[in-house]
């Protein structure tokens, strides 16, 4: 199995492939793997000649420095889980300064308004991290497909209007969410909740599928109301956020309209560890 550290080796590597035309699927990550990641790997796998998986944590997307600190950096045992799942499988695991150049700072996009929606408003300059290190990560390793989960369904929107409006010639694939025996939704950020909190963290999956069947028959406002109530009645969780929201352009529902598509997002704190979660509304 090869890891590269180095942009410059790994696009010697890749050469071969791009001249040759053969399908490289990318599977970008912050690493501290779990199932989720791993199945993304396995849908890269079955569609393409070669799968590049990326692990790098990367700075520019944290509003939080006390949050970048504390991400979980595992590299050793994440090349173990992806090497058990395919030795065949490529990683690249770059320095800060092998991205960034010693300029370690975002360019501003546009998404024609998803940026300001949900995770935009409570994390400002997310969604320009996000888009630096993606259009960085896509002219390293010029994929043909690259694969997102849909757990950050807002960044997977991001991402497709990223390459749509740039002309990125990579296909944006969105996987099912993983989710933990209690429903949890697999997240890397998992990893700090200690065993109690992670148990009692079921209750954010819980509350979202109970108000996917409350939508049916309220109003959005109604089922937000709901929601909320049910955080006031416990202590464990801090909600930050609960919307309702149009599937394709992420603005809040006011009134149903059959025509369109909803998902329920939410970002709840544990113990100041920030989870967040969707799910399709019928």
């Amino acid at each position: 199995m090869t890891v590269f550290v180095k942009q410059n080796e790994l696009k010697d590597y890749l050469k071969s492939f791009w001249d040759e035309k053969k399908s490289i699927g990318f599977v970008p990550t912050m690493g501290a793997l779990h199932q989720g990641h791993l199945s993304l790997m396995s849908e890269s796998l079955k569609k393409n000649s070669l799968t590049v998986v990326s692990i790098f944590v990367n700075p520019t997307q944290f509003n939080n420095p006390e949050d970048l600190k504390k991400y979980p950096r595992t590299l050793d045992s994440d090349v173990e889980k992806i090497k058990n799942l395919d030795s065949n499988i490529i990683v690249y695991a770059p320095t800060v300064d092998d991205i960034y150049e010693g300029k370690t700072e975002s360019t501003s996009f546009k998404y024609d308004g998803l940026e300001f929606q949900m995770e935009g408003k409570h994390r400002p300059g997310h969604f320009d991290g996000v888009g630096t290190i993606v259009k960085k990560l896509f002219e390293i390793v010029q994929p043909n497909n690259a694969y997102f989960g849909e757990k950050d369904f807002q960044q997977l929107q991001i991402v497709k209007k990223l390459v749509e409006k740039y002309k990125i010639p990579v296909k944006i694939n969105g996987c099912k969410i993983h989710r933990e025996a209690n429903g949890l939704a697999m997240s890397s950020r998992n990893e700090r909740l200690s065993n109690e909190e992670r148990s009692k963290a079921s209750f954010i999956f819980k509350t979202i599928s109970e108000a996917a069947k409350l939508f049916s028959k309220k109003s959005a406002q109604e089922v937000s109301n709901w929601v909320n109530d049910q955080f006031k009645k416990q202590n464990t969780f801090e909600l930050e956020y609960f919307e309702i929201a149009d599937e394709a352009t992420l603005i809040e529902c006011k009134r149903k309209n059959k025509n369109k598509k909803y998902r329920a997002f939410i970002a709840v704190f544990v113990n100041n560890i920030r989870l967040i979660d969707n799910i399709s509304l019928k």
